[in-house]
């Protein structure tokens, strides 16, 4: 239900979680957005987010076509 403006730059950090009380047992490892970002990275493309807290998120993938 989107995320606050002050942690907009740590969503792509290896393991973290919007939610510190989440265990690993209740939904993922909080690594997807980080691989999603690095290969994007590798690719030459830009990943971005748009958030509004108690409205969503939206998630934008540019990558060149080659």
């Amino acid at each position: 239900l989107g995320v606050a403006p002050d942690q907009l730059e740590r969503l792509f950090e290896p393991f973290y979680r919007l939610d510190p009380s989440r265990s690993r047992d209740s939904g993922g490892s909080g690594l997807g957005l980080t691989i999603a970002k690095m290969l994007t990275d590798l690719m030459g493309g830009e990943m971005r987010v748009h958030s509004e807290p108690g409205v969503g998120s939206t998630f934008t993938l540019e990558v060149p076509v080659r």
